[in-house]
Order: C-alpha cells, then sequence, then structure tokens
C-alpha cells in the first residue's frame, strides 16, 4: 500500500486539513514570520515515530544524487572579470554536496506523497500570502532531496524559485546549521553592497537556525542570501526539499541544471526565458 501524507504529517499539532479557526491562526502565526523573517519553521511537522522511514527511502535513493565539486558565486554564474575583485559577482566559494534529483521520487513515494498531497500547497500558499502560487514545473527539481556529507556544505548563495519549503529528516553528527539573512533584495534590487557585506562576515545581517529532523522551514529563497555550514562525522546530512514559483510552467536555467543535477532535459532549453523578475539568478 502506498503511503499516505497524513501518516506522516502531526496534524494534531498542526491542523493543515480542515478550514477553521485553528487553521487561521496557524497560518497568521507563520505569514507574520514569514514578513518579519523571511521564514518560519514547525517544529516536528513530520511525527518522530515516522522520520526512520524517511531517512530509509533517502538512503534507498542517495545513490542516485549528483556530486559536484566546484566553485560558485552567490548566483552560480559565471566570472565577470569587467568587475572588481570583491564585488559579489566574482565572489566564489566550493561547494560540494549532492542533489538527488525528483524523477528519483515517483509516486508512491512518502515525500512525493507529502508534496502532492491536496492540502499542502494550499497550506503553504497561505502562509505565504501569495496570490500566484504554482508547483515547481521542473521534472528533475519539484521534489529532491539535497544530501551532504563530512567536510561539505552549501555555501551562500541565493535560490532560484521564489519560495521553498524544506523538510530536515536527517542532521549530521556536527554542522549542517542554516544560516540566511533575509530580504536582502528584492525582485528590482540586487543589493550588491549588502551582499558583499554578507560575504564578509557581517555577524549583525546573519541569523542561524538549527534544524532537527521533522522540522517543515519555509522560506523566500531567492530573496535571503544563505549557507549550509561545514559538516562532521560519519553521518550524512538529509534535507528534502519541496518547491514552488509564481509563474505556471517555470522551470531551472539549462546552465543551472546541469550544474546541480549532471544532466538537462529538452524542457530546460525550451523554457529558458520564462521568469517572473530580471535578477541575475
Amino acid at each position: 500500500m502506498s503511503p499516505s501524507a497524513v501518516d506522516y504529517v502531526d496534524t494534531d499539532r498542526y491542523p493543515i486539513v480542515e478550514a477553521g479557526p485553528a487553521r487561521d491562526a496557524l497560518i497568521a502565526r507563520m505569514r507574520g514570520a514569514i514578513e518579519a523573517d523571511g521564514c518560519a519553521v514547525l517544529k516536528g511537522f513530520v511525527r518522530a515515530e515516522r522520520i526512520a522511514d524517511l531517512v530509509e527511502e533517502c538512503d534507498r535513493v542517495a545513490v542516485h544524487g549528483h556530486r559536484n565539486f566546484n566553485r560558485t558565486n552567490p548566483y552560480f554564474t559565471q566570472d565577470r572579470p569587467d568587475l572588481p575583485a570583491e564585488h559579489p559577482l566574482r565572489r566564489f566559494y566550493d561547494r560540494s554536496n549532492a542533489f538527488v534529483p525528483a524523477d528519483n521520487f515517483r509516486r508512491g513515494s512518502i515525500l512525493r506523497e507529502i508534496y502532492e498531497w491536496p492540502v499542502f500547497a494550499p497550506f503553504v500558499q497561505a502562509a505565504l500570502g501569495e496570490q500566484r502560487f504554482y508547483r515547481y514545473a521542473d521534472p528533475l527539481a519539484d521534489v529532491i532531496v539535497n544530501t551532504a556529507e563530512a567536510g561539505n556544505g552549501f555555501p551562500w548563495h541565493f535560490d532560484t524559485n521564489n519560495y521553498t519549503v524544506t523538510l530536515a529528516i536527517q542532521n549530521a553528527e556536527v554542522g549542517g546549521d542554516f544560516e540566511y539573512s533575509p530580504h536582502l533584495r528584492t525582485p528590482t534590487d540586487e543589493n550588491y553592497e549588502g551582499v558583499q557585506a554578507v560575504l564578509d562576515g557581517d555577524a549583525g545581517l546573519i541569523r542561524t537556525l538549527h534544524l532537527e529532523p521533522g522540522d517543515l522551514q519555509i522560506f523566500k529563497g531567492r530573496y535571503s542570501l544563505h549557507r549550509v555550514t561545514p559538516l562532521s562525522g560519519s553521518r550524512a546530512r538529509y534535507v528534502a526539499i519541496f518547491s514552488y514559483v509564481e509563474e505556471p510552467g517555470m522551470v531551472g536555467s539549462a546552465e543551472r541544471t546541469a550544474q546541480l543535477y549532471g544532466r538537462v532535459l529538452p524542457v530546460h532549453v525550451e523554457r529558458a526565458g520564462v521568469r517572473s523578475d530580471a535578477l541575475v539568478d
């Protein structure tokens, strides 16, 4: 029998299924956190006794993760020699982790059941307070798992998608904290000066979260610079990523898709121009 999202999500603690005052209050609390901080966290969204099932699902497909060891700037773009050396577009950092593409999580997987659960997307949309809200149409990137091992991390970057929803599944023994600088740029302003300050270590602009297995995070990663700190120990870190966007039919760019997943599908070339803003990426 295929898994059911209601068997995994703690709907007693988080009443997202039925409309009513309890759901309204939860959404209001989350919307306030997102507006103030670009981020909301639901601790223990997945029941503690079901985390082992998610770890097992990730263990089975981890071998299919695209491991990429390179140097990237926060925008995943090429160098710009015409700019000063300290400019954010010229600040490159080692990146070494892996993404398990979405086509490894087909119908019947726990993660896809949660992502496609009819009440889940409307709940996230309500928490974000967005009128335009669609599942990511990218066949390699709508439901993915980020895996990272000792020494790995994900340096400072902005997300391609406007809204990212992550589910912590397994932590490394040490490290793996989530650091971010909320609302650092807007759809019309890259704010390179602010980005440079974060890259230079301005602690006043940086916040830190330690997420535990089962925690759900709703995050506006397109506008908030963020990273995962380096890891140590023998245990891999697993985080599921559910992605949503403002425009229907949106997919990742061919360049970035190749970087993250090691392959490109025809749809990434065909829809290369579909974007709701003019940000670098």
